[in-house]
């Protein structure tokens, strides 16, 4: 018996924690490419980069534990389900408790760590977060500053920068402009040649600037005018209200008490019943998932043991619903205690209670006989036969069905060439075969998560159904397009190490076949793939993004999003080589359909010193097509020399034929990436380039969009020599490298696209960067790979 024990354990323990590493990567991916960016802008230490990653995982480890546990009962029962082992351990005397009892030992070792981590080490790591991030607003706030881009996220100041040059511990601007929108209306500005930047203490930025001055005007009276210039000045800066991006979970405060004090605030005497609500449900959440281990223990191993002809697959399925299940019934539970509709334990703990009692049922099921496991298993096996079948012909099938081999066959006799050959149609079938289950085993996953994070608004704002599954179903070529290359990868680690085990590659180069060879139609089909996702990119992609984006919205109960951003305030002028002033756009509103202006501000510069030349205000103006000129109306203009109003001019109507920013110009659309094409991007990121916009991310998302699809090539090229080099040790071995390999790309990935867009490396070189780095390494060991 302490055979089988320790046999069971080895499996089950195996796919535990390849489940929990993948379901972990999953949810720190969002997360990376925000804490990938600290670590290139230099404002936070590796240091702190590692404290971070550390105070992150115990929150993640909270929700991924129960859910790796059921993965490892499932599919390590399944497996050994599959193979008769289970058949056999029955026939040596082993009853359904007994497996329970094997079982416990993995779920109770589970749930012991799950209490101390939610108890302990998950509430110091959430106050260790919000320390941190504290102490990191300020110092990231000079790195986050870039040239000719407008930085809003400030205490009350509007920032503009025309270049910026990092030092040692600090940063130097050049040609600044600093509007203090303390009073909106008549904002203060000060301008610098040059501002030497350095972080203080108490969320403070410090600047010394240098060669400037100061323009102060009365919001009552616009006579009353002041100029003064500085040599020198010191100016700090608060930075408590920028606008960061949190890497905690929303409701951090509350998940940083201590069990003490979550007890205090939700059952002392005298507690309002209200106010200590929230309390008493953190309290008994913080108990509520580690017991999962156990509930879903109860319902898992019945399961397992009774997937007889459905294996991995079926196991795989069933453990995607299960998830699903418990998580909606736990969030659904929490939304009714939140509402009072149900006592906190009560909401908390119903879907424990529920999956309880569940597998209390199916395990008597188990020992006595029952309909209620086989209809389960039906299940599971009825949607993985399903899948299969959209990639192999039975002897029923349609003649008319399209397969790997069909095509093959297709494109021989109508081109009467020689490829694909019968073992190259063999290979790509297998391929294609493991290629379509894997990316929809992810495309499941990522859908569960997605289900689970917005489960909560769907309950607040009583979204429909039919409205959530239209967003998932928009979501869903999303995620296609970012799992791709993973599924390459996965895919063929499965099946050449499945022709390695089975001995099938050993009879390939026997007679006489190279391994270059027989990879070819692989790399040939992963090049297909690459080619069909660019250009999937380029026509279907982004109108799905935008429907997805704009649905998302109302499943958030947030206003309809325009693509127009009429209420931006602050626009540079166009770009000018001949010595023109410089110039800066300030207004309080502008309508786009009428292409009117309200009190709208115009600041010129000395190209050379960028000190303010002349200001101009309208209390409105608008766009006059039969002069092709801006008509400005109710306000005046002020030239500067020194500290000296040189003139001052109002005006009741007035143009100014130097100014010839036309409407087009201001009718700037706020885009991401993603929703648009190739063509699109490029014209767009032009566009906003000479306004004075960011457009450092924009550039390297250009080039990722043809640097990314080629990457399912690179990672099929990679693939190749993992797999032929793990010998007979099966698809664990594949998976568990295959997760490896996607973690070491997407951190790889991310670093360089963080250094693309903080400038530190041109936005070519960061999107291809890890592409070459990928291909080099694969080539090599490809090379190195006995033929």
């Amino acid at each position: 018996m302490r055979l089988f024990t320790r046999y069971i354990l080895r499996e089950v323990i195996s796919h535990a924690l390849l489940g929990g590493a993948l379901f972990t990567f999953v949810l720190f991916m969002k997360d990376l490419g925000t804490i990938l960016e600290l670590v290139v802008r230099n404002s936070a230490s590796l240091w702190e980069i590692g404290r971070i990653f550390a105070y992150m995982l115990p929150n993640a480890l909270t929700v991924t534990v129960p859910m790796a546990v059921l993965v490892g009962i499932l599919l390590g029962l399944s497996r050994l389900a599959a193979d008769s082992e289970i058949t056999a351990m029955r026939a040596c005397g082993m009853g359904a408790w007994d497996f329970v009892r094997i079982v416990s030992i993995v779920s109770i070792a589970a749930l012991t760590f799950g209490i101390v981590n939610s108890v302990y080490f998950a509430p110091r790591s959430a106050a260790g977060l919000l320390a941190l991030e504290g102490s990191l607003k300020s110092s990231q706030a000079s790195f986050e500053v870039q040239p000719r881009v407008f930085y809003e996220d400030f205490k009350n100041y509007v920032l503009y920068v025309q270049n910026v040059t990092p030092a040692t511990g600090a940063a130097i601007w050049h040609h600044v402009f600093l509007a203090d929108l303390t009073e909106p209306a008549t904002p203060h500005i000060t301008t610098a040649d040059q501002a030497l930047v350095v972080n203080g203490d108490d969320q403070t930025l410090r600047m010394h600037l240098m060669n400037g001055g100061q323009h102060q005007i009365s919001a009552n009276d616009p006579n009353q005018y002041d100029v003064s210039t500085f040599s020198t000045m010191n100016l700090p800066i608060q930075t408590g209200a920028q606008d960061d991006t949190h890497v905690s979970r929303v409701d951090t405060p509350l998940h940083a008490l201590t069990l003490p004090e979550l007890w205090q605030r939700s059952y002392a005497s005298g507690a309002v019943k209200s106010k200590a609500r929230p309390y008493a449900i953190e309290l008994n959440t913080r108990f509520s998932y580690p017991f999962a281990c156990l509930v879903l223990m109860l319902v898992g191993v019945p399961l397992g043991l009774s997937s007889k002809r459905g294996g991995k697959s079926t196991g795989f399925v069933v453990t995607i619903l299960l998830v699903l299940t418990y998580y909606v019934l736990s969030l659904v539970g929490v939304a009714f205690a939140k509402s009072g509709t149900l006592y906190p334990v009560v909401g908390v703990w119903g879907a424990n209670l529920l999956f309880g009692i569940a597998g209390i049922l199916l395990l008597q099921q188990l020992s006595r006989g029952g309909i209620a496991l086989s209809i389960f298993s039906s299940m599971g096996q009825a949607l993985s036969r399903r899948v299969l079948s959209l990639f192999h012909k039975g002897e029923g099938d349609d003649e008319g069905m399209r397969t790997p081999a069909t095509v093959a066959a297709f494109v021989r006799r109508t081109f009467r060439i020689r490829f694909p050959l019968l073992l190259d149609d063999y290979v790509m079938g297998e391929y294609a075969k493991n290629f379509g289950l894997v990316l929809s085993a992810l495309i499941m996953l990522f859908i569960v998560f997605t289900f689970f994070e917005l489960i909560g608004d769907m309950i607040r704002n009583r979204t429909p159904l039919i409205t959530v599954g239209d967003y998932l179903l928009n979501l869903i070529p999303f995620i296609l397009s970012q799992v791709t290359p993973l599924c390459s990868l996965v895919a063929v680690l499965i099946t050449f190490g499945a022709l390695n085990k089975s001995s099938e590659l050993i009879a390939m180069k026997s007679s006489g076949i190279s391994i270059y060879r027989i990879v070819t139609p692989v790399l040939v089909l992963a090049a297909i793939i690459s080619v069909s996702l660019f250009a999937f990119d380029e026509f279907y992609l982004p109108g799905a993004n935008r429907r997805q984006e704009a649905i998302r919205s109302v499943i958030k109960g947030k206003p309809a999003q325009t693509f127009l951003r009429p209420d931006r305030k602050w626009i540079s002028g166009q770009t000018t080589t001949n010595g023109e002033p410089t110039r800066i756009f300030y207004y309080q509103y502008f309508d786009a359909d009428k292409n009117s202006f309200a009190n709208l501000t115009v600041f010129e510069f000395d190209p050379a010193t960028f000190s303010l030349t002349r200001r101009i205000f309208a209390g409105s103006a608008h766009w006059d097509d039969a002069v092709h000129r801006w008509i400005f109306e109710n306000g005046w203009q002020r030239t500067f020399t020194g500290e000296t109003t040189a003139t001052f001019q109002p005006f009741t109507l007035n143009t100014f034929p130097e100014i010839r920013e036309a409407p087009a110009y201001f009718k700037k659309e706020s885009l991401q990436s993603q929703e648009m094409s190739y063509t699109q991007l490029s014209r767009y990121i032009d566009d906003l380039r000479q306004s004075g916009f960011d457009t450092k991310r924009l550039s390297v998302q250009l080039d990722r969009k043809i640097a990314y699809p080629l990457i399912t090539v690179i990672m099929a090229i990679l693939a190749v020599p993992f797999a032929l080099s793990m010998g007979k040790r099966g698809g664990l071995a594949g998976i568990a490298t295959a997760i490896g390999l996607a973690i070491t790309y997407w951190v790889v990935d991310g670093l360089f696209s963080a250094m693309g867009n903080t400038n530190t490396l041109p936005a070519l070189l960061a999107a291809w960067s890890p592409d070459l780095l990928f291909a080099m390494a694969g080539s090599y060991l490809l090379l190195r790979t006995q033929t």
